[in-house]
């Protein structure tokens, strides 16, 4: 029975005297005995049927399946082999199961901890207040801004916008200062009260510091941003650098369209030169040579001529009463010497 189940799974049978063999000799002594004690199904599956005569625990039982046709006995072999391979597997690495255990286990404990730390960041993330500076001071950077802000509480992060390109051309122009200028900042606070505190304290106020400050009589314009996060503003920054990049890819693109257009107009136009070259060359060849095939192949010129109709305000200013030039001359000659007339009476006294 072994040296055939070994046949079936394409392995040659092992020597009588290993250790392993005897014990597979047992457990299919065991499986015999359960073997005897089988009911038959009613009413089931080919699967299910296989899967009990395999037995209870996925225990193999060869003696029900006497009396069985080819496929049924194909079948239970291959369930059986199934089986048999993966008791073994496990009979043959005891610890597997404890290892695989320990090993979610350890995965659990980080995911937790994972989860416990985001926890608290999300919590200290909370207590933390944000100020906004609507004007940076000229010469001030973020250095100097945490140097006098930390003063007043402890500050976590300084984010400065840089002014506009095109004003930072026109300063440049005008001669004023060459180097970099902010025109709005963010300051991060870790704790909120201290964040409305300085905010209402120094708003409007003077910089101050020492005299030879190069900001020492500018004023402050701060203003705490409630229910306002750190995340919200890396947010819009990151919205607003998305439309830039994606007005430049649309910018680009039409350039690229205009690009080729005008690159298959100048194709176009190449093509057309060639052709009449060509043309040119062969009427010169042509007259050359006395003989002019071309010119008589080309068909006669036709102008065709279409009558024209008289548009309608023109027939209806000709329908319209004139008065002939005689007449007209007639009342011109007598306004005339009436005129003539009343003039000559004006000028005796």
């Amino acid at each position: 029975m072994a040296e055939e189940e070994y046949k079936i799974n394409g392995v040659d049978c092992p020597a009588e005297g290993d250790p392993k063999l005897s014990e597979k000799r047992a457990r299919r002594k065991k499986r015999k005995k359960i073997a005897a004690t089988g009911e038959e199904s009613n009413g089931k599956s080919d699967v299910e049927v296989v899967k009990e005569k395999v037995g209870n625990g996925g225990k193999l039982n060869p003696m029900a399946l006497n009396g069985e046709s080819e496929k049924d006995k194909q079948l239970f072999w291959e369930t059986a082999i199934g089986d048999e391979e993966i008791t073994a597997v496990v009979e043959g690495n005891p610890g597997s199961n404890d290892e695989t255990a320990e090993r979610v286990k350890i995965k659990k404990k980080k995911k937790q901890k994972q989860k416990q730390r985001l926890l608290k960041e999300a919590a200290v993330a909370d207590k933390r207040g944000v100020c906004y500076l609507s004007r940076i001071p000229p010469h001030m950077d973020h250095v100097k801004l945490r140097h006098v802000l930390s003063q007043f509480g402890e500050v976590q992060r300084i984010y400065l916008a840089p002014e506009d390109p095109a004003a930072r051309v026109y300063r440049k122009k005008a001669g004023g200062f060459r180097g970099q200028v902010f025109s709005e900042g963010w300051v991060e606070f870790t704790n909120k009260s201290v964040a409305k505190r300085v905010a209402n304290m120094l708003n409007g106020e003077q910089i101050g510091g020492r005299k030879r400050s190069q900001f020492y009589y500018d004023l402050w314009n701060i203003k705490y941003l409630s229910k306002f996060k750190w995340d919200d503003l890396t947010e819009e920054i990151a919205l607003k650098n998305a439309i830039r990049q994606q007005k430049i890819e649309l910018e680009n693109s039409a350039a690229k369209r205009e690009r080729d257009f005008y690159l298959t107009k100048v194709d176009q136009s190449r093509a057309l030169s060639s052709i009449e070259e060509r043309i040119k060359k062969k009427q010169k060849v042509q007259q050359e040579s006395g003989a002019h095939p071309f010119l008589s192949h080309q068909p006669p010129k036709i102008i065709r001529q279409f009558p024209q109709k008289k548009p309608v305000a023109d027939e209806a200013e000709e329908r319209k009463p004139q008065l002939s030039e005689d007449i007209l001359a007639g009342v011109c000659n007598c306004c005339s010497f009436e005129f003539f007339q009343k003039a000559i009476s004006l000028s005796v006294p």
